[in-house]
């Protein structure tokens, strides 16, 4: 069942009213698709943190407008810690629509205790759904995974009526290995060298839709 979400209308848009408008604990927002006209919104701030710690992708926008829609784009601050405008494309639930899911791996891989590592080759995959079954991630089980064995994308559940938008189902996804040893000699370059400082971003200013 898609995830309820209060939304208002925002008949007012601009950097100082959307400013205001997260200070009040809201984001702006957009909802748009199905050859309807682009509609204006807001939503309240920490229903849509819910609603993203559920991995929920398909909502039901209520109130100021009573719709079905995916939570298409969210954009963020500089530093990604906070939700600064949202857009919701219409959809129904068994529309098939495209997303980028990431990749999840669960379990312990019993190739870890025979000395190997585990490692995400591939991070997200594009994928094919039903918009009412888009979950979070794609879990991979590695429970299974010994020394110098891999999972490739054909291994890897979907839900049902999904597909990968790919046709390299040997592609490789995660493989369990014996760690590769540095050298010495880059080793000791990295010891006798300066700490790198990172110096922040130049913070972005707010895109206004």
């Amino acid at each position: 069942m898609a995830e309820q979400l209060a939304v208002e209308l925002r008949n007012q848009v601009g950097k100082h009213i959307n400013r205001h408008l997260r200070e009040a604990g809201r984001i702006p927002a957009v909802l748009y698709g199905h050859g309807k006209e682009t509609v204006s919104l807001s939503v309240c701030s920490e229903a849509l943190e819910t609603a993203m710690r559920h991995g929920s992708r398909l909502v039901d926008l209520t109130g100021g407008v009573s719709e079905s829609a995916l939570i298409r784009e969210l954009q963020w601050n500089t530093w990604g810690d906070h939700v600064l405008h949202v857009d919701f494309a219409r959809i129904s639930a068994d529309e098939v629509v495209e997303v980028t899911l990431p990749f999840d791996l669960r379990g312990e891989a019993p190739g870890v205790r025979e000395g190997g590592v585990v490692e995400l080759l591939v991070h997200e995959i594009d994928v094919a759904c039903p918009a009412g079954a888009i979950p979070d991630k794609l879990h991979i089980k590695i429970n299974n995974l010994k020394l110098d064995e891999t999972i490739s994308l054909a291994q890897i559940p979907l839900p049902q009526g999904a597909k990968f938008l790919t046709d390299d189902l040997e592609q490789i996804i995660v493989q369990c290995v014996v760690p590769a040893e540095a050298p010495e000699e880059e080793a000791g370059e990295a010891l006798a060298g300066e700490p790198e400082v990172i110096g922040a971003k130049k913070d972005e200013e707010d895109e206004e839709k």
